[in-house]
């Protein structure tokens, strides 16, 4: 079972006085006996850019690896085996109504307003360490920081995949990402529009737009409550009425 720490590349590696710790269960991972989470570093931009081009079909160019390594606008983990990178996720938190048109709909406009969002750029792993928890680990390691208190602006994460990328599809789907649009000719790959899907997992109670179906559903439960309601108040007035009855009778009983 491996033991996974988060550390930053230039402090000291745990076992030499470093107890932070991400919060997550142990995950076997085969001949691996220590994996570590930590963010990426100017440093680590040879290595990020070989794996990913290694990795993922597109072409990026190389001011996108600069901004991944250095900047802290976003949030580019990388997990660690031996002091070499065996995988990572980058992902980005930006305010909602800068998200592109296309993913427009992923949530309703009154919320969007002031609502953030996070969205996946990469999340990749090594061949020969695939299969072993280690996405799921970079995933949970976003998911516990964007549902925060400090972040509960952040009501949804997506991502963008290709629709011929079943390995992928199938691992979101398994946590909780659903499908929320398809994209036509959404990558241009090596010259050729290839097809997407848009990902997404609400948080921080976020929801997506309502359908019409929701709207029906929405007042046939108003109608059931106020027809209970309306029942309800019926059967007290109803109550009433022979309580006066009785004691308008007995007053006149009385009398006779």
């Amino acid at each position: 079972m491996a033991q996974f720490t988060l550390y930053n590349k230039h402090s000291a590696p745990p076992g030499s006085g470093d107890s932070t710790r991400v919060d997550c269960d142990h995950v076997p991972l085969c001949s691996i006996n220590d994996v570590q989470l930590r963010f990426l570093v100017p440093d680590d931009l040879t290595e990020v850019r070989q794996l990913c081009q290694e990795w993922f079909p597109i072409d990026y160019p190389l001011s996108w690896y600069e901004d991944i390594t250095s900047s802290t606008r976003f949030f580019a983990l990388a997990a660690v085996y031996n002091l070499a990178i065996i995988g990572l996720i980058v992902a980005e938190i930006k305010p909602y109504r800068n998200v592109n048109k296309e993913d427009k709909g992923i949530l309703p406009d009154s919320m969007g307003r002031t609502a953030d969002v996070g969205y996946i750029l990469s999340l990749g792993v090594h061949r020969s360490h695939r299969r072993n928890g280690i996405g799921s680990l970079l995933l949970d390691a976003l998911m516990n920081h964007l549902t925060t208190a400090e972040r509960h602006s952040v009501k949804a994460i997506f991502l963008h995949t290709l629709t011929t990328n079943q390995p992928a599809i199938f691992f979101y789907e398994k946590r909780r990402f659903t499908l929320h649009s398809f994209l036509p000719y959404y990558y241009n790959i090596r010259g050729k529009g290839k097809d997407g899907f848009t990902y997404v997992n609400y948080i921080n109670g976020g929801h997506p737009p309502w359908t019409l179906l929701d709207h029906i559903k929405h007042y046939a439960s108003k109608v059931r409550h106020t027809s209970s309601l309306c029942a309800w108040v019926a059967g007290r007035v109803q109550q009433v009425v022979r309580w006066f009855y009785h004691k308008l009778l007995t007053r006149f009983n009385f009398i006779e």
